[in-house]
């Protein structure tokens, strides 16, 4: 039984009905990717878009058309959605600075004891 519709464009697809449809398999439908665009080299990749394709070869193909045409580029990305992973908003203690960072700054180090020992044995000789 094929789908019937006011629009003989949807006729003309032949579509099977409602109840014979067959969702297909995983392997068989496109994934999501991200895409980063690098202006020049040297900068940083900027996230540009997503786009749909079979594999991470294709994807790179389409985002290149799609990503690369109209604007400078030399260097694209392509990383699957799934595969992005991101911290938590509940983590935000991650991302507090840590309290002792004497190691920093110049006060932190002992040397000028040392350094005034070997001036003053350098004067001697």
């Amino acid at each position: 039984m094929k789908l019937n519709s006011l629009d003989p464009r949807v006729s003309r697809a032949d579509l099977p009905a409602e109840d014979q449809y067959q969702p297909q398999d995983g392997l068989n439908q496109w994934q999501t990717y991200e895409v980063f665009h690098q202006k020049s080299r040297g900068t940083q990749h900027i996230h540009v878009g997503s786009l749909h394709a079979p594999s991470p070869e294709l994807a790179l193909i389409l985002a290149k058309e799609q990503y690369a045409r109209r604007m400078k580029c030399v260097n694209l990305w392509v990383v699957r959605t799934t595969d992005v992973f991101a911290s938590s908003y509940d983590d935000a203690d991650m991302f507090e600075p840590a309290t002792d960072k004497s190691y920093r700054e110049a006060f932190g180090y002992k040397n000028k004891e040392i350094i005034r020992k070997y001036k003053a044995e350098l004067e001697h000789k």
